[in-house]
């Protein structure tokens, strides 16, 4: 019987991408064949990137793992996911205080495709408290040494310009 390849979908906005996004992709691409990485477009959400920026950013955090790609997308995720051919949603969880959230999308996602599977991963401890807000608040008073306990080393000098260009 030949072997089907499992492809997932991880979606997200990455404003910016964190340490603990990138720890969920790398654990996700040693468990599944193919993971695509996408990247939502809300016109409602004040980003500090743009979609396409976020994008080149995962991109280059990503390039070392073969079987990830990025790619943009509007709409809903579960629609992005069939698009992908695929019926497996990975979602990233931090404490608990993501679980509530994630439940609800999870049976709404249900819902309108009760074909995909939503799998959860748990971020590391190490990275349970990053988020993307909170890495916008500690730039600003932060040296590159501490950022990269947060961040990829490769997005900080991006990071820095666009926080200088919002200041």
């Amino acid at each position: 019987m030949a072997h089907e390849a499992r492809r997932a979908v991880y979606t997200g906005s990455f404003d910016p991408v964190t340490l603990g996004h990138l720890n969920v992709i790398q654990r996700a691409s040693r468990l599944f064949d193919d993971l695509v990485i996408g990247v939502g477009i809300n016109a409602e959400k004040k980003s500090l990137f743009t979609p396409s920026e976020r994008a080149d950013l995962l991109q280059d955090v990503v390039a070392e793992l073969p079987n990830v790609r990025v790619a943009l997308f509007s709409g809903l995720a579960v629609d992005f996911v069939r698009q992908c051919e695929a019926r497996i949603m990975v979602r990233g969880v931090r404490p608990l205080t993501d679980i509530a959230g994630e439940f609800t999308m999870l049976m709404a996602n249900r819902q309108l495709d009760g074909e995909i599977e939503t799998v959860f991963l748990m971020s590391d401890e190490d990275y349970s408290h990053v988020s993307s807000s909170l890495i916008k608040q500690i730039v600003p008073h932060s040296n590159d040494e501490m950022l990269t306990k947060f961040v990829p080393p490769q997005i900080i000098d991006r990071l820095r310009a666009k926080m200088a260009d919002h200041a």
